[in-house]
Formats: C-alpha cells, sequence, structure tokens
C-alpha cells in the first residue's frame, strides 16, 4: 500500500498518514489539528552520521510559537499552513499591504524636492531589476513619501550568488575525543563540585536565545544550480532580514537614474538630495506588554533589548551571534572587541587597585612620608616670585603620603605589567578574531572590488587608464598630482599640531601667572593651596579647550581628506581616521606630556630662575614631586571625558527622539504613535552617524592610551575604563537597539586600522612609562641613595631603614640674601624663628652658596642622572624582548582551530560529493521508474 507523508516543521518530527484517513469527508485543517495533537507525543532521532537532518528553526518562527512555517514548495501546504498570517502582517508595518511580501528596505523622499525625473528613472530600473515596490504618504507630513522595496526569491538567489552569500547546506558533526576512564573519574568529581558553585550567572540563558542556525551548520556560497544541497526548510525565510537587506542595497548602488557613465546608484541620489533616507527596518518594537519568559520574544530586536540593551543584563555576556544577525559582521565585531577589551581589563584592573592598596597599607610605614611629614625646622624657599610665602616641608605632609599612594615600590612592576598586559590584550585578540571570523565565515571572505567615489571620478574623468583586476577604464590620479596633495594635507597637519602645543603653551602661561594671583588671595583656604588650586583649574580649562578644539579638528581634517581625493571608500576612511586619531591624540595628551617630562625640570634655581619671555617664572613642582599633578590631570582629564562622552552619546539622541515623540503626542495624541507604521516609527527615529562606528572606536582607543602610556602614575586608570566599559557596553547597546535607525548590515574581517594604532599606542606605552618612572617619579633617587649615600650603602639592602635621611639628602640649600630684585618675597621668614631667614631649601642637587662654585650640580645628581638613563635603556630593551617573545610563542590562530578548519575542509568534500551522488541515483530510480533507461550509465 502506498503511503504519503507531511512535516510538521516546528515539532520537528514525521508523521506517516495511511490513505483511508484521507478518503473520509474531513476538512485537511482539521486534519491538520489532529496531527499536531498526536505528534506531542512522538520523537523521532534523525541520526546526523547519516546525513538525515532535523529541520531547524527558521528565522521567524523562533520567535512566536503559534506560527507555523510551511517546509515545502506545495501549493496547497503553503495556502493552509498561511493563511493566518496576512492578517496580522496587514496591520505590523513589516509587509507591503497585501501582508505577503516583506518590507526590505525603505527610500524616502519629499513630493517637493525638484529631483522627480532622476527618481522617476531610478524607480523604474529598480523594478527593471525584479524588486517589488509599495508607496505610502506619510501620516504625519503629506509631502513626505515612503518606498517600500521588496526581493522576491528568483531576485535573492540570482544576487546571493553573485556576492558569494554563505548560507548553510548540512548540519555540523561534532566528534567527542576518547576519554580514558581516569579523566572521566577526574571530571566527574569536577562536576560534583562545579554542583555546589553558582550555575554560570554571567550567561544568558539559552531557552531566550534562539537556535541560531548559521552556527550549526557548514556553509558554502549560495548557488542556484546546486540549491538542493541547502537547507531550505521556508523560502521567505532562508534569506534572514540582515541578508536580504544586503542584498537590496547592493541592487540600489548599482542602479542607473540618468544616462551617463557615472550617474549610477543610491549614495550619489542621498548626496544631491534626490532622496532624504534610506534605511532598513527594525523587526518591529522593542518593548512587549508580556514578559519575555513566559511569551517569548516578540521578534529579534525585542530580544536583544531584553538579552543585551537591558541594564538588567550588564553582567552577563553579550549575545554576540545575534548581534551579528541583526546589525551584521562589521557592527558585531566592534562589539565582540570592545567586550574583550573589558574582559581583558579585569586584570589589570585587579593589579592597578592592588597596587594602590599596597600603596594604603605601606602608608604608614614610608620612611620619606614620615620625615616630610617630621620636618617642621626645614623652611622651603617660595615657589613663585614676591606673594608666595616661605613653607614649611611639614605643610606638604598630606601630597607627600597621596604621592606614596601611587608612587610605591610596586609602580615598576604595575608598569612592565602593563606593557605586558597590551601585548598579550593585543595577540589574544588576533586568536579571538580568529575564532570568530570562523564562526562567523568570515575566513575566506575577501572585500569585492570597491567603487570609485563619486567626488574622484567628477575630479579625474579626463584623464583614464585600465583597471588591471576589471579590465575597464577608470579614471587616473597623476603621481605628481597625488604626491602634492599629500604634501599640502602634511603641512595642515602640522600646522594644527602646532595649534595644540600653542594652546598647551597658554595653559602653562595661564599656570605661571594664575600661581602669583592665588598665593595673594584673600581666602585662607585658596590661599594655602594655590599650588593644587593653579592646578585643578588649569586642568579644568584644559578640558574645555580640548573640547572645542576637537570640533574644529573634525572640520579640518575632513577638509585635508576630501584634498587629498582618496580613490575608494575604505581609503577615505582609512586616512580620515588617521588624522583625527592624531589629532585627537595630541589634542587629549599634550598638557599630559608638558607635565609628566616637563614641568619643574627647567625651571633654574633661586637666583637664577628661567623665564618665560624673560617675564614669568616657569612653575615649578611642589616640595613633594610632581607625580601628584600629574595623577590630577589624568584623573579630571579621563573622568570628565568619559562622563561626558557617554552623555553625549546617548543625551543627544534621547533628547532629539524625545522632542520628535513631544511633537507627535501634541499632534496626534497619546495613542497616535502606536498607530504608526513601522517605517514611520523608524524615520521619526535618528540617523546612524555618518562616520558610521568612527566614534565608537576613537573613544575607546583615546581610552587605551590613557590607561597604557601614563599608567605608572596613575595605577586606577584601568579600574575607572573597566567601570566605564561595563556602562558603555550597554549604551552603546541601548543606542543601537533604541535610538538610531538600523543601519545596513555589512561584512568585515578585522577591525580594520585601529589594529596598527593600538600596536602603536602599546610601543608608545612602554616609552613613556620608562620615563615616568625614570624622570617623573622619585624611583631612581630613592634607589640611588639607599644603595650609594644611605645609611646601608654598599650593603646591597634597599628597606625602608636605608631610607632614613633622603628627604635632607635630596634638598639643597639657598642663601636668602641672594634672591633677584623681582624674585624676593614680601615676608623675610620671621614667623618661624622670630627673625629673619638666611637659608632657605630647595628640591635639587647642587652645592650649597658658600662652596668654591655656588649652586653647581654634585655628584650625586649626575649618579642619579646616569642610574636615569640606564633604567630607561634596560626597561625599555626588557619590556620590547617580553613583548616580541609573547608575540612569538603565542601563534594567531589557536591549534583546534587550525585543526577544526581542516576537518570541516574534508568533511565539506564529502559532503557534497555525497550529495551529488545522492542526486544522481535519485534520478536514475527516477528515469527506471517511468520506462527511461541508458547503457553504460553512471554510477
Amino acid at each position: 500500500e502506498g503511503r504519503e507523508d507531511l512535516q510538521v516543521n516546528q515539532l520537528e518530527t514525521q508523521i506517516w498518514i495511511k490513505p483511508d484517513i484521507q478518503k473520509t469527508d474531513v476538512d485537511f485543517s482539521e486534519i491538520l489539528n489532529a496531527i499536531q495533537e498526536i505528534a506531542k507525543d512522538v520523537n523521532i532521532f534523525f541520526d546526523e552520521l547519516e546525513g538525515v537532518n532535523s529541520p531547524s528553526k527558521d528565522d521567524d518562527s523562533l520567535l512566536h510559537h503559534g506560527n507555523l512555517t510551511s517546509t515545502s514548495d506545495d501549493a496547497s501546504r503553503l495556502e493552509v499552513v498561511g493563511e493566518e498570517v496576512p492578517d496580522k502582517n496587514k496591520t505590523n508595518g513589516l509587509y507591503f499591504r497585501d501582508g505577503k511580501c516583506r518590507i526590505d528596505y525603505i527610500l524616502v523622499y519629499r513630493k517637493s524636492n525638484p529631483q522627480t525625473e532622476k527618481r522617476e528613472v531610478f524607480e523604474r530600473n529598480i523594478r527593471a531589476e525584479g524588486l517589488q515596490m509599495e508607496k505610502e504618504s506619510s501620516l504625519t507630513n503629506s509631502d513626505i513619501m515612503f518606498v517600500k522595496l521588496h526581493a522576491p526569491w528568483e531576485v535573492l538567489g540570482k544576487y546571493a550568488e553573485l556576492m558569494n552569500v554563505r548560507m548553510p547546506f548540512r548540519r555540523k558533526i561534532y566528534y567527542l575525543h576518547r576519554r580514558y576512564k581516569f579523566m572521566n573519574r577526574i571530571e566527574k568529581q569536577i562536576s560534583r563540585f562545579r554542583g555546589w558553585l553558582p550555575r554560570k550567572p554571567m550567561k544568558l540563558d539559552k531557552e531566550t536565545l534562539p537556535d541560531l542556525e548559521e552556527n550549526d551548520c557548514y556553509t558554502a556560497p549560495f548557488s542556484q544550480q546546486r540549491i538542493h544541497h541547502f537547507i531550505i526548510h521556508n523560502k521567505d525565510t532562508f534569506f534572514n532580514n540582515a541578508t536580504r537587506s544586503r542584498i537590496v542595497h547592493h541592487i540600489l548602488q548599482r542602479v542607473k537614474y540618468e544616462e551617463g557613465k557615472n550617474k549610477i546608484g543610491l549614495n550619489r541620489l542621498l548626496s544631491n538630495g534626490s532622496y532624504e533616507a534610506a534605511f532598513p527596518l527594525h523587526e518591529g518594537s522593542y518593548r512587549s506588554k508580556n514578559s519575555i519568559k513566559t511569551h517569548g520574544a516578540e521578534n529579534h530586536r525585542h530580544l536583544l533589548y531584553e538579552c543585551w540593551a537591558s541594564w538588567g543584563v550588564w553582567y552577563k555576556y553579550q549575545p554576540l551571534d545575534l548581534v551579528r544577525r541583526y546589525f551584521g559582521e562589521k557592527i558585531g565585531l566592534y562589539f565582540a572587541w570592545l567586550g574583550w577589551y573589558t574582559g581583558m581589563l579585569f586584570p589589570a584592573a585587579f593589579i592597578g587597585l592592588f597596587v594602590f592598596l599596597y600603596g594604603v597599607t605601606t602608608l604608614n610605614h614610608c620612611q620619606v612620608s614620615k620625615e616630610v611629614c617630621q620636618a617642621t625646622d626645614i623652611i622651603m624657599c617660595p615657589i613663585c616670585d614676591k606673594y608666595c610665602p616661605f613653607m614649611r616641608l611639614s605643610d606638604s605632609c598630606i601630597y607627600a603620603k597621596v604621592t606614596h599612594l601611587f608612587d610605591n615600590g610596586a609602580t615598576v612592576f604595575f608598569a612592565v605589567f602593563m606593557a605586558v598586559w597590551a601585548t598579550v590584550f593585543l595577540e589574544f585578540w588576533k586568536r579571538r578574531r580568529a575564532v570568530i571570523a570562523y564562526d562567523w565565515d568570515l575566513i575566506d571572505w575577501e572585500e569585492e572590488e570597491e567603487e570609485i567615489r563619486p567626488q574622484f571620478e567628477a575630479k579625474y574623468s579626463k584623464k583614464e587608464r585600465m583597471n588591471p583586476i576589471s579590465g575597464k577604464p577608470e579614471p587616473y590620479q597623476a603621481f605628481a598630482d597625488k604626491c602634492s596633495r599629500l604634501i599640502v594635507s602634511a603641512s595642515g597637519i602640522f600646522f594644527m599640531i602646532c595649534v595644540v602645543i600653542a594652546a598647551v603653551f597658554g595653559i602653562v602661561i595661564y599656570r605661571v601667572v594664575t600661581v602669583s594671583t592665588f598665593a595673594a588671595f584673600k581666602w585662607a583656604l585658596i590661599r594655602n593651596n594655590s599650588q593644587v588650586a593653579t592646578t585643578g583649574t588649569a586642568v579644568c580649562i584644559n578640558f574645555c579647550i580640548i573640547m572645542l578644539l576637537n570640533v574644529l579638528y573634525e572640520k579640518v581634517a575632513l577638509f585635508l581628506t576630501n584634498l587629498e581625493q582618496p580613490r575608494t571608500e575604505s581609503e577615505w576612511e582609512n586616512s580620515f581616521t588617521l588624522k583625527m586619531f592624531l589629532f585627537q591624540f595630541v589634542n587629549l595628551n599634550s598638557s599630559t606630556f608638558y607635565i609628566a617630562f616637563f614641568l619643574g625640570r627647567f625651571t633654574g634655581h633661586p637666583g637664577a630662575y628661567l623665564r618665560l619671555i624673560n617675564r614669568w617664572r616657569l612653575e615649578e613642582c611642589h616640595p613633594s614631586g610632581c607625580l601628584i599633578d600629574l595623577c590630577m590631570q589624568m584623573g579630571i582629564i579621563m573622568v570628565l571625558k568619559q562622563t561626558w562622552n557617554n552623555f553625549m552619546e546617548l543625551g543627544y539622541p534621547l533628547i532629539q527622539n524625545w522632542w520628535t515623540r513631544r511633537k507627535l503626542r501634541q499632534e496626534y495624541g497619546t495613542q497616535g504613535k502606536t498607530s504608526f507604521p513601522q517605517w514611520e516609527k523608524d524615520y521619526n527615529l535618528q540617523p546612524m552617524n555618518a562616520y558610521g562606528l568612527f566614534d565608537e572606536y576613537l573613544e575607546m582607543i583615546l581610552q587605551f592610551g590613557f590607561t597604557t602610556i601614563f599608567v605608572a602614575a596613575f595605577p586606577l586608570a584601568p579600574l575607572l575604563a573597566l567601570l566605564n566599559n561595563i556602562i558603555e557596553i550597554r549604551l552603546d547597546a541601548y543606542k543601537f537597539v533604541t535610538q538610531w535607525r538600523r543601519p545596513l548590515a555589512s561584512r568585515a574581517k578585522d577591525i580594520g586600522i585601529w589594529y596598527g594604532i593600538l600596536e602603536g599606542i602599546g610601543i608608545l606605552s612602554v616609552i613613556t612609562n620608562a620615563f615616568v618612572i625614570a624622570v617623573t617619579s622619585d624611583f631612581i633617587p630613592r634607589l640611588v641613595y639607599a644603595y650609594k649615600y644611605g645609611p646601608c650603602a654598599g650593603q646591597g639592602e634597599a628597606g625602608q631603614k636605608c631610607m632614613v635621611g633622603y628627604v635632607n639628602a635630596s634638598l639643597s640649600v639657598f642663601l636668602v640674601s641672594d634672591f633677584e630684585n623681582r624674585s624676593e618675597p614680601t615676608s623675610n621668614g620671621s614667623e618661624f624663628s622670630g627673625s629673619p631667614l638666611k637659608y632657605c631649601r630647595y628640591r635639587d642637587y647642587r652645592d650649597p652658596p658658600h662652596s668654591p662654585v655656588p649652586y653647581g650640580y654634585t655628584l650625586q645628581f649626575w649618579h642619579v642622572l646616569a642610574a636615569r638613563l640606564a633604567f630607561i635603556i634596560v626597561f625599555e630593551h626588557l619590556v620590547f624582548c617580553i613583548k616580541h617573545l609573547i608575540s612569538y610563542l603565542i601563534p594567531d590562530l589557536p591549534k583546534d582551530l587550525r585543526d577544526r578548519m581542516r576537518r570541516e575542509k574534508y568533511l565539506i568534500q564529502e559532503m557534497m560529493y555525497e550529495a551529488e551522488l545522492e542526486r544522481l541515483q535519485k534520478e536514475r530510480k527516477e528515469r527506471k521508474k517511468n520506462g527511461k533507461s541508458y547503457h553504460n550509465e553512471w554510477p
């Protein structure tokens, strides 16, 4: 007896129906309901090793358990299963009016725009490419028109093959390695122990996340000739929404709108104002009245909001596969890198906090701070002209203790650790990127031959040469023209860097002038802390200048990049990125470099001060050292900038969208906006910024520089970066899911030019930390004193007992009567001893005033200088050797991944052969059944 089979995809089972059931007068829909009830108790295992694949969940059926998607192309079954879908689809704003054609792309234009003829030609050519089109007028503005585009299956298949879109064709087979009994026993004991521990609270609940089919299947470039090899349960959901939008965008970029060689592509129509906006749709609302745990996710946007963009999941891992599926590989790689960077900050933040706590615990045992606090009889020379008074060294007791928190015995270890950490971070990121590239099918992906920028074509359309790849003529830029433009651009960059230096020079003058002003201030609090007040106000003013100059730098970088006339969009993006990074980096760190390496280094000595323009005396360090100024600079700039960036990232789009919603509520009431279709809601959201992910990457790269370059002076920088990044991930996720229009899903293999910038920062951090330890901190002078001049000299010891007398040895003596007239203080210091002071002390290694060479450098000065230079050379060479050794020892590709790739390549070849053999055998059987047989058939 013959049998007919029906497959119910969502239940993943197979039921056999006898012919006598079908002969009854029961309606077919009732039979289907009965089948579903019976199938609940049936569970058939499909053997993967034999190539029989269990149908997996489709893109849309993952989310609504009530929707059945067809697994066959049979027209009758499509009608039965899909009857209920159109009614709902007509109201959710994601389909055409018929409720069947899904909207893959939206174009927006204004009726009043004069570019009507270009639009008509463009839309006529869109229809000629096979895309379906429907127009809707805006509910809020009758002048705005929405053009809805849908790509049917034939168009998707054709262009997916041209674009080499990789699609699933066979489920992966996982092999378990052979386990020995001893190892099995150990694993059982470990699993028992893990039973007492929390159940991986950082991992997301697998029940909430859909089973993403692409990650469980082998993939291959789509081919219409071999379509039978691919797992196609439903043609409507075979290509996910992001892929459909990418294919439609690919078509729109190649459609002509006017006669002419260069009159082609959507980007040109957007730039000349023919269309106001172009974007793919979000998949519905990100909020739901029902709980995701009880009713499931309404759509992928809702799922991303609940398990990624919500603040309640800040401690959980990111669902990167879902992010990649919704936003594309390029945005997915950014969040993968950001998550990896944040995870790698945990050990750095822990060690930095340990260094800080070590300074706190050893504070009472620090001999240097003890001597400073007890030095009530040591009178220091004034730190500015006239108005600054003499002061006791013990007055700087608090600053000496604060300095010890950051400048202690563990600082050198932490600097070496951070240099090695930066290398380990980059090397392991390469391995992580390789795994992601394998999982996301980016290993063999190569960028298409990029289109030439319209500006380049317009400028050099008269000169052409043959493209060596395509063999077609294309515009050509002469070498002399290119060099001249690069020289002008480099000159502009140099000029803007000089502007930054001029701004720093202005800050230096401000610090010099205000020290005397604050020293003569009426309020005792400011007068007694004049140097701290000067530093704090200078940092705040510097921050304001940094933010103002950033606006100027963006316009200058845009002008210089366009002046260079890059050939392609990627060349333009790389050139603009490099300029903006140079400007922002120099702007942000120039004042920090001044404080770290120049403040208090070239001031001269009392009686012979070096002056700026022969007028202003250069600023000196605090009696407890310059490191406290550097800590204040880094702490204030880092906290203020991160706070400002986070506010602007989320605050600006929130305010813009709130204002739009407010206007809609005033015009249409509170219920009006909920009835708007999806394209209207998305149009009212903010577009993604013109430079893509540039701002997000730039913010994190500058933070990475702050975390590594001056980390020896501020060990808490990794901790602040970690706290910021935990917030940053959720802020960016919230912004992408709720506040921005859905960006076009685009592919990328890595993070691009930013990786080279990270490597450059890692090299620079080794050099700067070596100089911070050797020049800015007192580590080297203390070491020289302990081994050469202290109580333990010649004994090979360097404990706290060996630092007795260090403060007195690091201060020189000055005769008060040798002051210059313009430097002589207004007070004579009689308030300290009842009589005018004859001598005061200052930080330096110089001879006393009555020596044969007054105020000449002592032998200890040259010993300290030699030790500093030796430390810089040894530190740099040692750390660079460790970095290169680590880079050599850590392979870019994990061994297990390499084996998996080789195994997969072998299996894919076998599977393709078996599938082709199976197809030929089926064709042979069909020919025999139909009575058509041929001699010498293969196989």
